[in-house]
């Protein structure tokens, strides 16, 4: 028995969308079930109104988004553009007058992303240069950035993998239940708000408060790189283990290195990095705190002696 292709493409539509793809890439839907030539633009119009149809009715599929572009903050140059992701996007966009880029490689974003962020000369520039920047896909489903919080003179810099729910709201780091627990580890060793500074590996919240992708992760590492070498602190605090395997490029994890001091060379100079426990890890193993309360002092300790 020959299927009923309209009945066919319908399943293999409510296929994608449960697997989670919500965005079309092209002008004109593809038929890949037959080799026979692809149907008109009107008979692609009929399929997409009727599902569209049912969607409405609460019969079969959600809608799908169906523009034929990505969104803006997916869109980037291809090889041989101009300095920046916007400006290419900017100038393709211009010459073809409509935007139908794929999204880029990693590496052309992680190269894009070290160029950008060596051109900072200052933190206000780098944050509105992240703004601007659309080579990391978490922006597209972040609120907002979530840049930094803090004093970036201070001798302290923590740094945590994310934010989270409530940081995607306010916009500022650790700012939820765990930033509750950070401000209460740093006031007992002496420390607040206005002595430290505080940002994140990502500046984006990933959906679901997922851990990042390591390609995410590398894609943000040049504008964190950059924001270390503006603050140039005396002691780097890594929160986790995403954070110390990121920054200080080792292997093990956060148990069996925190409390060690590391080196990290900012390009400036060697800033003494010490890995520590996430508060949302202490949150879920309370036990763990009086090692974290081990590596605060030594914190202390270190901020009492010369750098």
């Amino acid at each position: 028995m020959i299927p009923d292709r309209a009945s066919t493409a319908r399943d293999l539509l409510a296929f994608h969308v449960e697997a989670g793809v919500d965005l079309a890439v092209g002008e004109t839907p593809n038929d890949y079930l037959s080799p026979s030539p692809q149907p008109s633009s009107a008979a692609a119009s009929s399929l997409a109104g009727e599902v569209a149809e049912q969607s409405e009715a609460g019969e079969g599929l959600p809608n799908v988004r169906t523009e034929g572009r990505l969104p803006p903050s997916l869109t980037l140059p291809h090889k041989g553009g101009g300095n920046s992701l916007e400006s290419e996007r900017e100038r393709r966009s211009n010459s073809e007058g409509t935007s139908n880029l794929a999204p880029p490689s990693p590496d052309a974003a992680v190269m894009a992303a070290r160029e950008l962020a060596r051109s900072a000369a200052s933190l206000d520039e780098l944050r509105a240069i992240l703004d601007r920047f659309e080579g990391c896909g978490l922006k597209a489903t972040a609120t907002q950035l979530v840049f930094a919080d803090g004093n970036p003179k201070a001798r302290v810099m923590c740094v945590g993998e994310a934010p989270g729910r409530d940081e995607d709201i306010e916009g500022l780091p650790f700012v939820g239940r765990s930033g509750k627990l950070l401000d209460r580890m740093l006031a007992a060793i002496g420390l607040d708000r206005t002595t430290v500074y505080i940002a994140n590996i990502v500046p984006w919240r990933p959906p679901g408060n997922r851990t990042p992708t390591p390609q995410e992760a590398a894609i943000c590492l040049p504008f964190l790189l950059r924001q270390i070498e503006l603050c140039d602190p005396d002691v780097l605090v890594c929160l986790g283990g995403p954070s110390a395997q990121t920054l200080l490029s080792i292997k093990d994890g956060i148990l069996k290195t925190r409390g060690r001091w590391f080196i990290f060379n900012s390009g400036k100079r060697e800033i003494r990095a010490m890995p520590t426990l996430h508060p949302a890890y202490l949150l879920r193993s309370p036990i763990a705190k009086r090692l974290a309360w081990r590596d605060f002092l030594a914190i202390k300790k270190a901020l009492s002696t010369p750098a």
